[in-house]
């Protein structure tokens, strides 16, 4: 399939064909678990895919690639959606889906919250990300790449990352490295928390002054007694607190303006 690349969408067509069997060898597909291909392209990874036998719908901003695709693959089990997958509505694609992509590195944060918010009955994800991202997503606490994104996805996913792709993979070639890597919603989070919203606007804050103790980071929400009843010494920094520690710090602030 001939396309231009488009630099506004961020535009950069897998083309390789072991990685793309490496990927569909991951993901795994049955007949019985329908699929949704975020940004299917020039329909490479589409393909292999439908000759997996699956339903599979697409989500695809370039009006001219939807042209194409709708063609390439008439007669099969293959219906693309002409929209920008962040403007989508996600749930109108049905339940119990699973989801896939090499998703624009220019959008990529923001779709990962979008995917995570907005299909509650998502099976698993596998998506082809720049590496950067992918390390920082699955990150452990008190490294250098553990940060905000880190406590967020960790929260709704089980995160593993499965293997590293070169730039040559892809046409035109990224000026980065690219990763895949696996979500799989939690049955049950690491820790309940009581307040979304004040748990994301704790974590935000703790990140945005990330080389503060946290005793800093953290005082519009904390009191210095606080880190004892937490167990927490408060000369810590953000990144070395895990997962659990921010929501329970965020439940312990629910709990006391609950209780006020």
């Amino acid at each position: 399939m001939n396309h231009l690349p488009r630099k506004r969408f961020g535009q950069h067509f897998l083309q390789d064909h072991g990685v793309i069997r490496r990927l569909v060898d991951a993901i795994d597909p049955r007949q019985d678990q329908p699929i949704i291909e975020i940004g299917p392209g020039t329909g490479m990874l589409t393909q292999a895919l439908l000759d997996r036998k699956v339903a599979l719908q697409a989500v695809e901003i370039d009006r001219d690639l939807c042209a194409q695709l709708r063609a390439r693959f008439a007669g099969e089990s293959l219906v693309v959606h002409e929209a920008d997958v962040l403007k989508f509505d996600l749930r109108t694609l049905g339940s119990s889906v699973r989801v896939v992509g090499n998703l624009p590195y220019n959008i990529s944060t923001p779709l990962l919250f979008h995917v995570a918010e907005g299909l509650p009955g998502l099976v698993d994800c596998h998506f082809m990300l720049q590496k950067e991202v992918v390390d920082r997503m699955a990150a452990e606490p008190s490294t250098s790449e553990f940060g905000r994104l880190s406590v967020m996805i960790q929260m709704r996913f089980a995160v593993e990352k499965l293997f590293d792709v070169p730039p040559e993979a892809f046409r035109p070639p990224p000026k980065v490295d690219s990763a895949v890597v696996r979500l799989v919603p939690w049955t049950r989070p690491p820790v309940e928390v009581h307040d979304t919203t004040l748990f994301e606007d704790l974590v935000r804050h703790a990140f945005t002054q990330r080389r503060k103790m946290i005793r800093n980071a953290l005082s519009a929400f904390l009191r210095e007694g606080d880190w004892a009843e937490l167990g927490l010494d408060p000369k810590l920094r953000p990144e070395n607190l895990s997962v659990t520690d921010f929501a329970r710090a965020a439940n312990f602030v629910t709990a006391r303006r609950t209780n006020a």
